[in-house]
């Protein structure tokens, strides 16, 4: 008999089986294959009874399924979807995309909703149910993870404390500072009159009416007024005497104040953290994991994950790609070209670079944003600026 001809229904079905899945609930894990219909197969027939799990009863079957099935999927949903919440049957549906993937009836989960709810038992995924079906959140205890988010509680933790000690010590120098000084309380009178005709009537200071009067004294008296005058002069030369150490004290005081606050802003131009990402800067691959095409190129970020990962855009290719900052670098542009200050005290701001130190590896900016637009700093780090794209 010769080959099938290739229309007929024979070579079709062929074709189909050959091209990819068909239902699920017609796979047969034992033979590894795909079933026209419930019904078992005469090679089924021939196969020893086995129990499921015991030794050659075929891959997938069993605990070893069960397993292998659990971790490709929670792989999946890690490394495709992360820490986000997302419906069950999208992860299935990407899943089951694979030939080679084990099939849920081979495993101890009728369904999927059994499958979700297992996963919210066992602590490995955050699940709730919705009228739109369920969720699940992928829960990260990657101890590298853990870790960095323990270091950045500590440090928001320590930057309190700092904040609360030095609020403190504020409120203790205006303390100091307020004590043994009397608070003048101002009152306040009604400006009114009794009678509409009769005229308002200002006094003024008795200055000018005192100092009229001793001038008048003065030309009616006789040489013994001078003493008088000389001793008054004497009187008030040492009052002006006071009165300028008093304004001295202020001054120590003032100049204390400054100097707490040009200690504020020196603790905040040395801040630092230890992530520096930011959106549509310029940055170089520095790893040669992905292969001698993206090696030393240039790209933007265009996207900050969790302060640590960018999403990066290449200029060449305009690939896109998921790259940890460990992987990338700044890169400095020429003289006059503008900059966005990546860390320390004035991050944030964009700014304009001046001129570039090779020897200590450092550069001078122009700060062009913020309140302190116009300020030229020098000495910041190559690290800790980037070209704007």
């Amino acid at each position: 008999m010769g080959k099938s001809d290739f229309l007929t229904p024979k070579a079709i079905a062929n074709r189909i089986k050959s091209k990819g899945l068909q239902k699920l609930r017609w796979y047969c894990q034992m033979c590894q294959k795909q079933c026209r219909d419930e019904v078992s197969g005469p090679g089924l027939a021939r196969l020893p009874r086995r129990a499921p799990g015991s030794p050659g009863s075929g891959p997938g079957c069993g605990p070893e399924g069960c397993q292998e099935f659990r971790n490709d999927f929670l792989e999946l949903l890690r490394r495709r979807f992360g820490t986000k919440r997302v419906h069950n049957n999208i992860v299935y549906n990407e899943y089951i995309s694979h030939r080679e993937h084990i099939h849920m009836n081979a495993t101890q989960w009728e369904t999927l909703t059994d499958f979700t709810k297992w996963l919210g038992r066992e602590g490995l995924c955050k699940v709730d149910e919705t009228p739109k079906g369920w969720y699940i959140q992928y829960i990260d205890r990657d101890p590298e993870t853990i870790r960095r988010q323990l270091e950045l509680e500590k440090k928001k933790k320590q930057d309190l404390d700092d904040e609360e000690k030095t609020a403190k010590f504020i409120e203790e120098q205006v303390r100091r500072g307020l004590e043994g000084k009397e608070q003048e309380v101002p009152t306040f009178t009604e400006l009114s009159r009794e009678n509409d005709e009769e005229k308002v009537t200002f006094n003024l200071s008795k200055g000018a009416c005192s100092s009229g009067a001793t001038s008048s004294k003065s030309s009616t008296l006789g040489p013994s007024a001078l003493k008088t005058i000389g001793s008054s002069a004497s009187v008030k030369r040492k009052e002006s005497s006071q009165s300028s150490a008093q304004s001295k004290e202020k001054k120590k005081k003032k100049s204390a104040l400054d100097e707490i606050m040009e200690i504020e802003e020196e603790k905040k131009r040395t801040a630092r953290t230890d992530y520096w990402l930011q959106p549509e800067i310029v940055v170089k691959i520095i790893t040669k994991k992905l292969g001698e095409k993206y090696h030393k190129k240039k790209g933007i970020v265009k996207e900050v994950i969790d302060k640590y990962t960018a999403v990066v855009k290449m200029i060449d290719s305009g690939d896109k790609l998921k790259l940890d900052q460990t992987h990338l670098e700044t890169v400095i542009p020429a003289p006059g070209k503008r900059i966005l200050v990546l860390n320390g005290g004035y991050r944030g701001n964009e700014g304009t670079l001046e001129s570039i130190n090779e020897k200590t590896f450092s550069a001078t900016i122009v700060i062009e944003t913020g309140p302190l637009k116009g300020r030229r700093v020098e000495g910041i780090q190559y690290e800790d600026i980037s070209k704007l794209a």
